[in-house]
């Protein structure tokens, strides 16, 4: 395994990261536009909507927590439950683009920085890099969980057998 991951925390880290964006962003795979904004729960959550507040995710804590800037000037929400919110522009293409790109704009941001490295831009206060991986990684593991259990019950109410 070690070849894989390679044997440093930085990388263990970004390696499991990766593996739930990548569920994340795969979790819309074959849904109609309907079934992605589909809602089954009280809350605002719907697959499309949480794939938006993964992007969300990934801007706070690898923009605005690395460097500092607002979140105003990142141009996104300022609270999380803002971050589900779906316009008549978000489709499923438009969301997974942007996520993609938040992604890949995380990982520059965060590619000459060591784990120990402290990051100013948090609400909390100054924060060190490994702190944030692994909030993010908590974060989006929650989020797997919940978009695994929407797209079965989505697949279900329209009678397709259930994927993973």
């Amino acid at each position: 395994m070690e070849s894989v991951i390679g044997n440093h925390a930085k990388d263990q880290l970004e390696y499991f990261v990766d593996e739930h964006r990548e569920a994340l962003q795969h979790c819309l795979d074959g849904l109609t536009e309907e079934q992605a904004r589909r809602s089954l729960v009280p809350s605002k959550t719907t697959l499309l909507g949480l794939v938006k507040h993964v992007t969300f995710v990934e801007k706070v804590w690898f923009d605005e927590a690395v460097t500092g800037r607002s979140r105003a000037e990142i141009g996104i929400p300022e609270t999380p439950d803002e971050s589900f919110a779906l316009t008549d522009d978000d489709t499923i293409a438009s969301i997974q683009q942007a996520h993609r790109e938040a992604c890949e704009a995380a990982r520059q941001a965060t590619a000459s920085l060591e784990l120990t490295d402290i990051l100013p831009g948090n609400r909390r206060g100054p924060l060190p890099l490994r702190f944030v991986y692994l909030h993010v990684l908590r974060e989006l593991a929650q989020h797997c969980g919940h978009a695994d259990i929407l797209r079965e019950q989505i697949l279900a109410e329209d009678g397709a057998p259930a994927t993973s």
